[in-house]
């Protein structure tokens, strides 16, 4: 009897408030077929909707986050064959889950895997991460990402490095780059992600929420407008029982229990 086929997307709830999304095709070092892409595309709308969800950590393995595209699926498709598969549109639930990401990055995350870790709102890496965008070695360039986060993530000069010579970088240079958040020895990425996401989960989701859309909304904008949504947002969470929980605990000297309301 020939053995059950893998899930190449696992979801995990190991701590309240907490999912866990693993990609599971170590034989292919975590390459992102489009089973791949679907099942994230699926796991992150489901989490989104999920109100017992408050953050996620998006992981691989020890070997590797994600180490690119699968080149074999894409070697000998034409143009139009490539339009028509509209990729984009699975990426489009990861960038945008309002709740915080965590990406836990061990070995390499090269191609659509550093394109796939930079979708997160923050990035712990171990000591022996690497990090790259090597789609020039093969004669094309990112398609997801990577030459506009890169350069909005380190500058033009750093990301012109890496994206015209397609070398990967260690996560010690990522970190001095600002392309990660923190380094950790490779044996405790995944468990200070998930002490990172369950703090995070502890907090009041609305106002986390808010934070990470006027983060990402205002990056972009003119200061002006940027400031504006700041102050509408801040405003808007008054009206929260979260808000008002917040401040009685902290008068009160007590710990809130925050219900996202």
């Amino acid at each position: 009897m020939s053995a059950a086929p893998l899930e190449v997307v696992v979801v995990e709830r190991p701590r309240e408030g907490v999912a866990l999304v693993r990609i599971n095709r170590p034989e292919a070092r975590n390459a992102l077929n489009g089973e791949v892409r679907q099942g994230l595309a699926g796991a992150f709308t489901d989490l989104a909707r999920d109100p017992e969800v408050r953050a996620i950590v998006l992981t691989g393995n020890e070997e590797a986050f994600a180490a690119g595209a699968d080149i074999k699926a894409m070697a000998e498709a034409g143009a139009v064959e490539m339009m028509l598969r509209e990729a984009h549109r699975l990426w489009a639930p990861i960038a945008a889950c309002p709740k915080p990401v965590i990406a836990a990055v061990n070995g390499y995350a090269l191609g659509g895997g550093c394109e796939l870790a930079m979708h997160a709102d923050i990035i712990i890496a171990g000591e022996g991460a690497q990090f790259g965008q090597p789609e020039i070695r093969v004669g094309i360039m990112p398609g997801a990402g990577g030459t506009q986060r890169l350069t909005r993530a380190v500058g033009k000069f750093k990301a012109m490095m890496m994206l015209l010579t397609g070398k990967p970088i260690s996560a010690r240079e990522a970190d001095a780059m600002g392309l990660v958040s923190s380094v950790v020895p490779d044996g405790e990425v995944l468990e200070t992600a998930l002490t990172l996401a369950e703090t995070i989960a502890g907090m009041p989701p609305l106002a986390a929420r808010q934070i990470k859309e006027v983060v990402l909304a205002g990056a972009d904008a003119p200061l002006e407008a940027a400031l504006m949504l700041e102050r509408k947002a801040f405003q808007l969470l008054f009206d929260s029982e979260d808000q008002k929980e917040g401040m009685r605990a902290f008068i009160e000297k007590r710990r809130p229990a925050y219900q996202g309301r």
